[in-house]
């Protein structure tokens, strides 16, 4: 493992947990919470016993809230965006785009684009358009259900010159984002992959043999990282060493689809985590948390923005990863084992996995690294990791997932991936532990506190004398 990565992984909380003054990481008890996340396979959506502040509306969630749900959404809808371009990009730059409207006008945090605006405008309608402008420039062809979304937003916000204000602020922010990310490389071409010999070495998987996805995704520029290679893993362990052959024993045993070792609540594990994408999964638990601890408009603002900014990141930092190693995956491995030079494993030709193999390299695993980087993100800005939630699929009936933290979830999460036959235990711990640096470096290096702003001395005259301001037109 690199020195820097060692040391911010095995550092872990020992900073944050001193740090809880913010109150954008109050403590809150959660042991009462009950979170029941519903994984539709044209979006997902949530029911749970928390309860949103700043709505105008008390029925509804606040605007931050409602948004990530249309964001959800549109990424569930085949074709509506670019299949080269990953989800989490799009998280993102909504998010950080609702941030900067946002925390413009309320203040309290760094900005990460915009940072000023009148502080009469209305952070709820800033929100909302911040919303809107991003998402009908990154989904185009979803102008309908966005314009309708909009329009809703309004009605439950109402008009007036405050609320001009915000719409204004609101595309700015929106401007800014997408201006910043324009040319981040996200829009090349991907390379064709072409697989190397020998073992261990990544090869085009059955049943259909496709080229691996996101070939060029480790040279998009990062939000926070400074680049994408910044924490890579150390290497995978050799194919002929005994951590090698302890790892690829349990997956070629656990994964594989008829295993008689796997127990049926491993099978029910390795299915239910493949069944939606990982990254809306954890969306919408940070969005049932955001409920049930109470955020304001603002601090689901921030916990959106830090929370997708390091699930973009550690995407980045992930296939960097994949294609700087090419590690090969278990069905490749075991249906070759006999050829692999490792004395200590033995193949079998018609080994096939519980799910089927996802279009990529194995090391480090993705639904380890997005899992930790989200439980990271939202430990750190909540200052505990205590939440009981449960996870349902309408797809799986029968099957409920029950978590008392986030990192439980994380932990499951990455395990799946094993019973899935999808990956060795070596990839997962990789990845968590690229997902656990990433998180961390995110929440130190961005929108962090800052000092409230001081009043300018002509305002303190014009409060000494009782003078206001002179009017601005909206």
């Amino acid at each position: 493992m690199s020195p820097v990565l060692a040391e911010m992984l095995w550092r872990r909380r020992a900073t944050h947990d001193s740090q809880l003054a913010d109150s954008n990481r109050k403590v809150i008890p959660m042991a009462k919470t009950l979170l029941t996340v519903a994984l539709l396979c044209a979006g997902l959506s949530l029911q749970g016993t928390g309860s949103a502040q700043a709505s105008s509306d008390a029925s509804q969630p606040d605007q931050v809230i409602q948004w990530n749900r249309t964001l959800v959404q549109l990424l569930q809808t085949p074709g509506a965006q670019p299949a080269t371009v990953h989800p989490t990009r799009s998280m993102a730059i909504v998010h950080l785009a609702i941030y900067d409207a946002v925390n413009a006008i309320r203040g309290g945090h760094a900005p990460y684009v915009v940072s000023h605006a009148p502080r009469s405008a209305s952070p709820e309608a800033a929100a909302a358009s911040a919303a809107h402008t991003v998402l009908l420039s990154l989904f185009p062809n979803q102008q309908s259900v966005v314009d309708a979304k909009f329009q809703d937003s309004l009605t439950q916000i109402g008009g007036g010159r405050h609320v001009r204000q915000g719409i204004r602020v609101g595309e700015k922010a929106a401007k800014a984002i997408l201006a910043a990310r324009a040319n981040d490389g996200s829009a090349s071409i991907p390379p064709v992959f072409v697989p190397q010999s020998g073992p261990g070495e990544y090869q085009l998987t059955p049943p259909n043999f496709k080229q691996p996805v996101f070939t060029n995704w480790s040279a998009v520029l990062p939000f926070a990282l400074e680049t994408g290679d910044q924490f890579r893993p150390p290497p995978p362990p050799a194919v002929t060493s005994p951590r090698y052959t302890t790892d690829f024993d349990e997956t070629k045993s656990l994964g594989e689809i008829n295993s008689t070792t796997r127990s049926t609540e491993q099978t029910d594990i390795g299915r239910f985590w493949g069944a939606a994408p990982v990254q809306n999964v954890w969306n919408e638990i940070a969005q049932m948390a955001g409920m049930s601890f109470h955020n304001s408009l603002e601090q689901n603002a921030r916990m959106f923005a830090l929370l997708d900014t390091s699930l973009a990141d550690g995407v980045i930092a992930l296939y960097d990863s994949k294609y700087a190693y090419h590690r090969w995956r278990p069905v490749t491995a075991v249906q070759g084992a006999d050829s692999d030079g490792n004395p200590d494993t033995t193949g079998d030709p018609n080994w096939t996995p519980l799910a089927v193999t996802a279009l990529d390299p194995s090391y480090a695993g993705a639904h380890a690294e997005i899992s930790q980087s989200a439980a990271t993100s939202l430990h750190d800005f909540f200052g505990t990791d205590r939440a009981d939630f449960s996870l349902t699929n309408p797809s799986l009936p029968g099957i409920v997932r029950s978590f008392q933290s986030f990192s439980q979830a994380s932990d499951e999460a990455a395990a799946s991936r094993i019973y899935a036959g999808q990956h060795f235990r070596y990839d997962e711990e990789a990845g968590q532990a690229l997902g656990d640096v990433v998180g961390n470096f995110v929440f130190d290096n961005i929108l962090e506190p800052v000092p409230h702003r001081c009043p300018s001395a002509q305002a303190l005259r014009r409060r000494a004398h009782g003078r206001r301001a002179p009017a601005r037109r909206g």
